[in-house]
């Protein structure tokens, strides 16, 4: 009998807050340990909570991008548990009525699962609630660190339609992508933001109800969530196959050895004696509010790369680079949509423009890092972030912003290419002194004579001379080696000082040799 797996993600994402959650403490990272608490976070006897604004606010934006449905009514739940790094001992959570409910992610996955190269995945409910602390064991003791107890931390789960690893591995991204690009989270899994538990069972194939779900628990990477994966499904089918029955429970992923281990049997819902938060008023968002969630709404990365696709006509490849850098991709569309040939426009932005920002950038970055007289506070931000000023007099990195030269520049040196006024050879020089001067590609061209010699007669001069001074490519071209002909173009180019029309030189050159 040949099985198959059922997987559903449950993903908890620290929001993009200034402050925590129930209270005023800063949600930052990297502080000195139980420096952001307060009597509220920290669980203290007769304490309130007030609710964060924006972490509400955010958590409904991504409803919005998930194509969830908004509830009227939400409210938040106490879930009872007992661990050292749980302040109050319980987690005020979203339960039976969370904020969002019944949405979908689409993505790009040609594996088992998908339709025409997509993958599709439902969404039960993203619902808000908070983190709790961090635990660090050490080798006789253990210490908790309450700053990121209270954090805005938003839970999405997903129905049991992921079938493989790798399809679960192309949700995540994709769900990453779509939280960073409208501003939701930070996603950054070095710093805890992004956590992952991943319920997988086993069935026959062409069965429909679900074996039983184990989770594994509190995965930080995606590629170990693809790795627990694969492990977890071979081994459930294995032991099914050996006949042995499997129970809900939960597991641990050991990365270094590459095994899921039994950490206990789960839970059922009425283990946390869940019940309605006595400190904190239902949720009943206005028509009002509800549309200023909504204004915030951003195109998507899915979205953004097969407009671009079908808008520009570009490839796939050059589209996912303006979908990874959108100033980038906002540059080139400010442009492309003035151009006849947004391909051409395309190639010199990625091509061009992104290489020599990178070029100069890296450039200022080490200059600010070797400054001495700046102190280590710059190297260190310079390795942090490369979008780093610092202060009047010293080094700045360039953004789009500072071009000298302004987009319609662009249009004019495709032009000058498509209308054979220069070569491409000459292009590469024009943009290179636009980059440093900001003058328009027809100035440079007259000042530094780089206009394509297009001039029948003049080309013609250039070949005679080629072809008397190379009498063995032309030996070879006449016996049937037409690649011999290559050798007599660079030639003509040469004594034409890379000015003349590389076509018209190859079709004069033929007419020579077969004449």
């Amino acid at each position: 009998m040949e099985y198959e797996a059922v997987i559903g993600l449950e993903t908890h994402v620290q929001l993009k807050t200034k402050s925590k959650m129930w209270c005023g403490c800063a949600n930052q990272y990297g502080s000195e340990p139980n420096t952001n608490v307060c009597p509220v976070c920290l669980g203290m006897p007769g304490v309130l909570p007030v609710p964060n604004d924006e972490a509400l606010r955010l958590t409904v934006l991504t409803g919005y991008l998930l194509n969830c449905e908004i509830p009227r009514f939400a409210k938040f739940d106490r879930k009872s548990y007992f661990y050292p790094d749980a302040p109050k001992n319980y987690q005020l959570t979203q339960y039976d009525k969370p904020s969002t409910q019944n949405g979908f992610v689409e993505f790009e996955f040609a594996g088992a699962g998908s339709t025409n190269g997509m993958g599709r995945v439902r969404i039960t409910r993203a619902h808000l609630e908070e983190d709790v602390g961090k635990l660090t064991h050490f080798d006789r003791n253990s210490g908790v660190d309450f700053n990121r107890a209270g954090v805005p931390l938003m839970e999405i789960v997903s129905e049991p339609d992921i079938t493989s690893a790798d399809m679960a591995y192309e949700y995540l991204n994709a769900l990453k992508d779509i939280l960073i690009y409208s501003n939701v989270s930070d996603c950054d899994m070095e710093k805890g933001m992004v956590r992952c538990d991943v319920n997988i069972s086993v069935r026959p194939v062409g069965t429909k109800e679900l074996g039983a779900k184990i989770e594994i628990k509190n995965m930080n990477s995606f590629s170990g969530v693809r790795r627990a994966a694969e492990y977890e499904i071979a081994r459930q089918i294995a032991a099914v196959k050996r006949g042995e029955k499997l129970i809900q429970s939960t597991r641990r992923w050991d990365d270094e050895a590459g095994i899921t281990d039994e950490m206990r049997t789960k839970e059922h819902a009425h283990d946390y004696r869940y019940f309605p938060d006595p400190d904190l008023m239902p949720l009943a968002p206005t028509d009002a509010w509800l549309a200023e969630v909504k204004s915030r709404v951003v195109e998507l990365p899915l979205a953004r790369k097969q407009r671009f696709m079908r808008e520009y006509q570009l490839p796939p490849p050059d589209a996912e680079t303006f979908v990874n850098d959108v100033p980038l991709g906002n540059y080139f569309e400010g442009v492309a949509k003035q151009s006849k040939n947004p391909k051409a426009v395309a190639n010199w932005v990625i091509n061009n423009l992104r290489a020599k920002l990178t070029e100069r950038n890296d450039f200022i970055a080490k200059q600010i890092a070797e400054d001495t007289q700046f102190g280590e506070n710059v190297k260190l931000a310079a390795n942090e972030s490369l979008s780093i000023g610092v202060a009047a007099g010293g080094w700045k990195l360039l953004t789009l912003s500072d071009l000298l030269f302004q987009p319609k520049a662009l249009l004019e040196l495709v032009g000058l290419v498509e209308a054979k006024t220069i070569s491409s050879a000459a292009a590469q020089q024009v943009f290179s002194e636009m980059f440093e001067t900001g003058k328009s590609p027809a100035t440079i061209v007259q000042e530094k004579g780089l206009a394509q010699v297009s001039d029948t007669g003049a080309i013609e001069k250039f070949c005679d001379e080629a072809i008397a001074a190379n009498p063995n490519p032309v030996t070879d071209y006449k016996a049937g080696k037409l690649a011999a002909l290559n050798s007599l173009k660079g030639h003509v180019m040469k004594l034409s000082k890379g000015k003349a029309n590389p076509a018209l030189v190859g079709e004069i050159l033929e007419r020579k040799l077969k004449g």
